[in-house]
């Protein structure tokens, strides 16, 4: 399960998992103008870990989970034209 929300200044996305015990925290997944920021709460430190992306970077992520094992790089269209 998740949910979007829509703040002031980014797009808030929470992945609930609500599959089969051992359950993990939830992730929030906040989407700025100029980077994206993932936490979760870690129940061992009761602290929330953060980790920042770039956008290319979640692109790049995106991609890879369809993309076989390998070494990939995106080029943009009006790089390849030249």
């Amino acid at each position: 399960m998740f949910t979007i929300e829509h703040e002031f200044d980014a797009t808030v996305v929470t992945l609930v998992d609500d599959e089969t015990a051992p359950l993990m925290e939830d992730v929030s997944i906040n989407i700025f103008t100029e980077c994206v920021t993932v936490e979760q709460l870690d129940p061992r430190t009761d602290r929330v870990q953060k980790i920042t992306l770039s956008h290319s970077q979640v692109r790049d992520l995106a991609a890879a989970l369809d993309l076989p094992e390998g070494v990939y790089r995106f080029t943009r269209e009006d790089d390849a034209e030249s």
